[in-house]
Parts: structure tokens; C-alpha cells; sequence
């Protein structure tokens, strides 16, 4: 591939402007609108492909590999709540009371769900939910399912990659949301036969491999991070000090930059690989990860071929 972009595909919960529109139509109304965006594949976690003008310091290298695809963004933009999975059930966002004189009568979509997260947070209003997600929204966490398509038209090769998406921010390593990511990539991460330095093992870590792709970035490209907040009518003014386009960022630790910046890892869980080289012989492949537990011992990719 001439260069690693690739399709990323997310769900976005519908808002209840949305859905109050369609009343009479409730029940086949949608819960969530499709997303879908290119980025560009910063190589796989733990194995950073380092640019030579990268002064960013490194972590020890052999130490760990693993199947998980990196790219990074903006914590300032729509993906990021698309990239956070919420464990309300589901039906709050669709069931409506029966009787004319509940308070959920009448109510879908984000007013039933604000109201049923409230619930379960044991806060009382939606603005509290609303402050409390954005609060959120700036750490460490993630796990919502999505999809990465990366196509090779030269060869002809289509991959599929299906999964959830964690985020990684600045407090990676000193929040309890960043230290459950961090586990569960762990999980997902396999130590080097090679690797028998105990030293640098204990001394790989997550938030300098994520300083690591900051600087693995161009001065340009890091310096995007300080521009206005994306999606802003350009009509109004800019809130934030020292934000403006074409900016260059050679600081690793620039606060605004850093503050933006989220290094985004995927850990897929199925591959659907599709060889259309051929127009005779076209082949298509779906490799499953089976973790351990599941009568495979240790955990590995199971293959099987199907029909294209």
C-alpha cells in the first residue's frame, strides 16, 4: 500500500431531535446513525515504526508486539464520543410509558437516556449526565465497537478489521479508567522470546510510548492539535489561548498540543480478509481471535476460508 489509510467506521447515538420527528414511526427509527471518516494507521502498538526526526525518548524496543492497529486524533472531535462504549441497557433508549400520566410518556431517545443514566449515576438532572460525560470524554477509556477498512488496490486486497477502540490520554498511567486500559491492552500484548532484560520490561511504558507517537508526528501535523476546535462555525469566535491554523509544535510536552492529542488503539477481535487478485480465483478468509478459556489453550487466531 502506498500508504496506510484506512476507513474507519463508528455509531452515533441518535439524538432525540431525530427521533422525536418520527414518532408515529418510533419503533423502526434507528438508534444510532453510521460514521465513517479516513485515517492513517501509526503502525501497531508496541511496535512503533519511528520516524528518524522523532527526539521523543523511547521506550526499550524488543520487549513486546501485538495485533493491535494504532492511529491518533483529536480529543476535540465528534468521533470521540462515538469511540466510547456506555454499558445503559439499550431499551431505556427506546421504551415509552404506557400510562398517559408516567413521566417517561412521551419521552425517547436522549431524553429517556439522560434520564435512565441519572438513574443509575444517582445524579437527578441530564445537564449533570451531559457535564459528567464531557468530563470523560477527556481521559483515558473507550471500548466501543468499530470497523477498519483497508483496501490495496494494487494487489487487490481488502481487510476488514472489527473490534473495539480504546483511547489513550494523558492520564493513561494515573487514572483508574487509564490503568484498566492499560490492563487490558496488556492482555492483548505479547512478550518477545527475544526479550529476556527484566530491566526493560519493567521499564516500558505506556504513557512514553504515547509521548513517542506524539513525537513521531511532523511539526505540522502536531501543531494541528493546537488549531480551533474542529467543526466550530468559523463565524464565531475562537475560545482558547495561542489556537490558530498552520501552526508548528517542536515542544513534545506543549501543553495545548499534548492536552488535544489522543493516541487511539483498536484491539480487534475478527479479520475478514477478502484476496480479489484474481478475478477466477477470487478467496476470503475471516480469522477469529479465540482467547484463552475457550478450550484453545493459549490464545491465537483461528482461520477459516469461506466463499467470497
Amino acid at each position: 500500500m502506498e500508504s496506510a489509510e484506512f476507513t474507519l467506521s463508528t455509531l452515533r447515538y441518535a439524538s432525540a431531535a431525530n427521533v422525536r420527528d418520527r414518532r408515529s414511526s418510533i419503533l423502526a427509527a434507528p438508534l444510532y446513525f453510521p460514521r465513517a471518516r479516513t485515517c492513517v494507521c501509526r503502525g501497531l502498538w508496541a511496535n512503533l515504526p519511528v520516524n528518524p526526526k522523532n527526539d521523543a525518548p523511547l521506550n526499550p524496543s524488543g520487549v513486546w508486539e501485538s495485533d493491535l492497529l494504532t492511529f491518533t486524533t483529536d480529543a476535540r472531535m465528534d468521533k470521540m464520543e462515538e469511540l466510547w462504549e456506555n454499558g445503559i441497557d439499550l431499551g431505556l433508549r427506546m421504551a415509552r410509558g404506557g400510562d398517559p400520566g408516567s413521566p417517561t410518556t412521551g419521552k425517547v431517545g436522549e431524553e429517556l437516556w439522560e434520564e435512565g443514566l441519572a438513574r443509575m449515576k444517582g445524579k437527578t438532572t441530564g445537564e449533570e449526565v451531559v457535564k459528567s460525560a464531557k468530563e470523560k470524554l477527556q481521559g483515558s477509556g473507550g471500548g466501543a465497537t468499530v470497523e477498519a477498512v483497508f483496501w490495496a488496490r494494487k494487489p487487490g486486497v481488502q481487510w476488514r478489521i472489527r473490534g473495539r477502540a480504546y483511547v489513550l490520554a494523558p492520564d493513561i498511567e494515573s487514572s483508574p479508567e487509564g490503568r484498566e486500559v492499560t490492563t487490558l491492552l496488556k492482555s492483548r500484548m505479547r512478550r518477545l522470546a527475544s526479550s529476556t532484560d527484566s530491566y526493560a520490561t519493567k521499564e516500558w511504558s505506556f504513557a512514553r510510548e504515547v509521548t513517542a507517537h506524539f513525537g513521531n508526528l511532523s511539526p505540522t501535523m502536531r501543531g494541528s492539535f493546537r488549531n480551533p476546535p474542529p467543526g466550530r462555525p468559523v463565524s464565531l469566535p475562537v475560545e482558547g489561548e495561542g489556537l490558530a491554523l498552520g501552526q508548528k509544535v517542536t515542544d513534545l510536552e506543549d501543553p495545548v498540543a499534548r492536552a488535544n492529542f489522543r493516541l487511539v488503539v483498536i484491539v480487534p477481535d475478527e479479520i475478514d480478509q477478502a484476496d480479489l487478485s484474481d478475478p477466477d480465483h477470487c478467496r476470503r478468509w475471516i480469522h477469529t481471535y479465540v482467547s484463552t478459556g475457550h478450550g484453545k489453550g493459549q490464545s491465537e487466531w483461528e482461520t477459516v476460508e469461506v466463499w467470497p
